[in-house]
């Protein structure tokens, strides 16, 4: 938390905002080029009292006031971030989004023969290449909470007939370690999250038992054994690659023999 550069951010960026970017008329009597302290406080709904406070760093913003304050000053989403980070506060998650960021996207096309998918951090499949289709079968339709590999995990026996049955326990207890993980940096009353584990809680004993053990871990890096349909038992090193809001990862699996093509 660093209130004094808080308050110098807050006056660069005021000073940065004409009044036309808020709907303001731009008088050519003004005094100054960008917005004055009273025209920010009444945009973000504060006083302007407080507001001056906050620009000679003698107060600290509550997570509720950072975000209009942010509207008010037409923050794009790093400087939104880095007001949070000058706050102290924790910024709220992101919305998880349907369609494939344009990152993910682009390196899921390099992977060439070796299995890639992009999914959501709740594990619904948004993309997949052709090596990842041939091991998996197609992407599951319609890409709502039943089609998170994690509900499936749990719900179908020939999903978990993939992989070797002395794993499947193993299996298991990383995908709700990482499904509290994401839990957690959603909304507390995200419904899709809620579903899952309601669903999930009354459909499979063997979830509900792990659910109440609390073990969080974000997947990153692991050994699969899975049953290709040509190849049969093949061991893949299996990495993942987080989005910097952590709503999507790529995944990709790599043969014990194999490299990776780029």
């Amino acid at each position: 938390m660093d209130l004094a550069e808080l308050g110098a951010f807050l006056k660069s960026r005021r000073d940065q905002v004409s009044p036309r970017d808020v709907g303001l008329p731009n008088d050519r009597r003004r005094r100054v080029s960008g917005l004055r302290r009273d025209e920010v406080a009444n945009l973000a709904h504060i006083s302007v009292d407080y507001y001056i406070e906050l620009e000679r760093g003698t107060a600290q913003p509550s997570a509720a006031v950072i975000a209009p304050l942010a509207d008010a000053l037409r923050l794009n989403s790093d400087e939104r971030e880095h007001l949070y980070n000058l706050a102290g506060r924790s910024r709220p998650p992101a919305a998880p989004v349907s369609t494939v960021l344009p990152a993910m996207c682009d390196l899921l096309s390099r992977f060439g023969e070796v299995p890639a998918y992009v999914t959501t951090d709740l594990q619904v499949v948004l993309a997949q290449n052709s090596s990842a289709a041939e091991l998996h079968g197609p992407v599951p339709v319609p890409a709502d909470f039943t089609a998170s590999f994690t509900y499936r995990w749990f719900v179908d026996r020939a999903v978990r007939a993939q992989f070797r049955p002395e794993d499947h326990d193993a299996e298991a207890r990383a995908l709700i370690a990482d499904l509290r993980a994401s839990a957690a940096r959603r909304d507390p009353n995200d419904a899709a999250v809620a579903m899952l584990v309601d669903e999930l809680t009354e459909r499979s004993p063997w979830f509900a038992e792990l659910w109440n053990q609390r073990e969080v871990a974000i997947r990153r890096r692991e050994v699969k054994r899975l049953h290709h349909p040509q190849r049969g038992m093949v061991t893949y090193h299996c990495h993942a690659l987080l989005s910097d809001d952590a709503t999507q990862r790529l995944i990709w699996y790599v043969a014990s023999d194999e490299q990776v093509p780029f």
